[in-house]
């Protein structure tokens, strides 16, 4: 899969999910469920966004 076809909001949670990971192994909960909550959210907005006109 090419970088280009990704979506900006695959890359939000991804990365999000990635950083709650990290958080989880050094069981830092609250802050890999802030990481969590934040790249849902900002996921949410970066598809919503793509689809409007």
């Amino acid at each position: 899969m090419k970088m280009e076809s990704v979506p900006k909001y695959y890359s939000v949670l991804f990365n999000a999910v990635t950083g709650a990971l990290e958080e989880l192994e050094k069981q830092n909960y609250g802050r890999a469920r802030e990481l969590l909550v934040h790249g849902q959210l900002q996921a949410e907005g970066e598809y919503t966004a793509k689809e409007e006109p």
